[in-house]
């Protein structure tokens, strides 16, 4: 038997060829493995040996040759391949051991040029593994050094590598292509090309979680790998503490970080099932945190927390005392990490502190949201606005006043991230009732100024959407809100403000829609 190896990944490589050596197999290889292979004391020869061709433009061509391509995709049980074979003087090849050039990890540094990009387009490497493959009857492909245990101790068997061991691999070494082959073409596409007849969406496991939304659905988290210098948020979180996260854990931690990547003020959001049910700013983080809490205690228990500046101890020491499954952070001071490691069940998260939801300049990539449908997924760019793009259209006859449009556009911003149909009440840089996920935009106003009680005197109001009746307008004037922005749009837009007018409220249109589903 003959096995061709050619690896970027030379972890455990000696000791996988050492085992090829022990049960009768010939090692031919290229470049640096050779180098690693012959420096380590094992018998390898040089791929030269099997093309009779020295590798080519300074190694980009080296196993790009008949006498690989052949040897590799003979059908052994096929009479007429074999007599190929042997008419050109060619050698089968029973085992091919390749990895590929870094050019994922590169191309994601935003810092690397794209000359230096494209020399690690890897051309060789993915031919052998889709030859090898695709011949899986008669070839072993291995591409992960993770499977180096499994193939050594099925070599060593009389009955060597099992059909069902190769299959897998096989489909293991198309799926390594596939995703390469994706980044590469991600990496190439124009950034202002959006929506591409046709596209691929490159991602890798992180996690098996113990079940989805519920007990009963089977669930995994994979990181995309699609991006190229961009904020990747909770899949590149680090956890510091904790046991692992679930479906549910990941999901609302993401709404989190999401949420307080949104404010350029110190903020802290506690998030439950997908949405805010605290939320504020100010220029101390513990402060923040405070209010935020404030704005529905009951709720947050068991809530997850995102904070969007590095937790200090007099933040640490807010959160405590309340129980929560989750926080997330740009980064946490030794002692506040202390602190909140005393916390067993507590997971704690770090991760980088660019902002999720950002405009990119010109020549970065795009950031796309999908959502999944029977048979298909819709693809949309992220609701991402710019604070200085919103429409300040005052539509009463009392303009606001300017601790009324500090809340205004404070609400405003957080608004987006609750669910549809949507309303917020908030009295300066602080949530004090959210109205999420009704059919009714009166529901969430009545369940707005309910969780906000007596509080909601002198609050503003914002919602995702327009107002269809003046009803939700004169629900907040009953409640105390003075205030209101909304997108407009309604053909009802007159009897809205009619009814603001009515109660001495301000109100801006902005033109614009946050429906959040």
């Amino acid at each position: 038997m003959r096995a061709l190896i050619s690896v970027y990944d030379k972890d455990g490589m000696v000791d996988f060829a050492r085992c090829l050596l022990e049960v009768g197999v010939e090692l031919y290889s290229t470049g640096g493995t050779e180098t690693l292979l012959r420096g380590s004391g094992l018998a390898v020869r040089p791929v030269q040996d099997l093309t009779g061709v020295p590798e080519l433009l300074g190694g980009r061509v080296k196993t790009l040759h008949p006498a690989i391509h052949a040897g590799i995709l003979a059908r052994r049980g096929n009479a007429e391949d074999m007599l190929d074979l042997e008419r050109h003087g060619f050698a089968p090849i029973e085992i091919v051991v390749c990895n590929l050039y870094p050019f994922v990890e590169t191309a994601q540094d935003l810092g690397v040029s794209r000359d230096a990009a494209l020399e690690l387009i890897d051309v060789g490497g993915v031919a052998l593994l889709r030859a090898a493959a695709k011949n899986y009857e008669d070839v072993v492909v291995v591409c992960d050094p993770d499977d180096y245990p499994i193939v050594m101790d099925e070599l060593r068997r009389p009955t060597g590598v099992s059909m069902e061991t190769r299959q897998r691999l096989a489909a293991k070494a198309f799926e390594h292509c596939a995703v390469y082959d994706s980044c590469v073409a991600n990496y190439l596409r124009p950034f202002d090309e959006l929506f591409p007849d046709q596209f691929t969406i490159a991602v890798e496991k992180v996690a098996s979680l113990r079940y989805g939304e519920n007990p009963h659905q089977l669930a995994a988290f994979y990181r995309d790998l699609s991006t190229r210098g961009m904020p990747l948020g909770v899949g590149a979180a680090e956890q510091l503490h904790g046991i692992p996260l679930s479906f549910n854990n990941t999901y609302d931690v993401d709404a989190g970080w999401a949420t307080v990547s949104d404010f350029s003020a110190p903020t802290a959001a506690i998030i439950k099932h997908g949405n805010p049910c605290g939320l504020a700013c100010d220029a101390e983080l513990a402060e923040a945190f405070r209010h935020a809490l404030e704005a529905d205690p009951q709720s947050a228990f068991g809530g997850a927390v995102a904070l969007n500046r590095r937790v200090d101890r007099a933040t640490a020491e807010e959160i405590a005392p309340v129980f929560f499954e989750d926080i997330i952070a740009p980064d946490y001071a030794p002692d506040a990490l202390e602190l909140l490691k005393k916390k067993r069940d507590l997971r704690i998260l770090r991760t980088q502190a660019h902002p999720v939801n950002y405009r990119p300049e010109p020549g970065q990539p795009i950031d796309l949201d999908f959502k999944r449908v029977s048979g298909g997924f819709l693809v949309q760019t992220r609701d991402s606005v710019p604070e200085g793009a919103v429409a300040r259209d005052v539509v009463t006859t009392r303009h606001p006043t300017l601790e009324e449009v500090t809340g205004l556009f404070f609400a405003w911003r957080a608004v987006k991230h609750v669910r549809s149909n949507a309303i917020v009440l908030a009295k300066k840089l602080s949530l004090v009732g959210v109205g999420a996920g009704q059919m009714s935009r009166l529901d969430s106003v009545d369940i707005a100024c309910r969780k906000a009680g007596d509080r909601a005197t002198g609050t503003v109001m914002a919602s995702d959407a327009f107002f269809p009746f003046p009803d939700g307008i004169e629900r907040a004037a009953e409640a105390g809100a003075t205030a209101v922005i909304q997108p407009g749009g309604s053909v009802r837009d007159q009897q809205v403000i009619a009814a603001a007018n009515r109660a001495r409220m301000a109100m801006i249109f902005t033109h614009q829609r946050h429906f959040h589903h």
